[in-house]
């Protein structure tokens, strides 16, 4: 019996396999690639920790790219000179205007 459905199974793998890939493809045209220089000015965005309440920024302070890193990694430093501790995605970050 298990081989008589087996044809079905195998169909509805593919078309569920379809559906997943078409999800993926709608997922990456919405995605909004940003490049950053070194020196360029941006906000990166809070954690849910730093969020008080509603109507706390998403956004926080300004900071300065030291380094850009492959895949969209970039090493960050705050306006004064301190380093931050790790890499931020360029997903998590946005331009700054001053």
């Amino acid at each position: 019996m298990n081989l008589d459905l087996l044809d079905e199974v195998r169909e509805q793998a593919r078309v569920k396999a379809e559906a997943q890939r078409r999800v993926e493809q709608k997922q990456r045209s919405k995605l909004r690639p940003r490049q950053f220089q070194v020196v360029d000015l941006v906000m990166r965005k809070a954690h849910p920790y730093q969020l008080k309440n509603k109507v706390s920024p998403k956004w926080t302070d300004p900071f300065r790219v030291v380094e850009a890193l492959e895949n969209g990694a970039y090493r960050l430093e705050t306006l004064k000179g301190g380093a931050i501790p790790r890499t931020w995605n360029g997903v998590n970050l946005k331009f700054y205007f001053s």
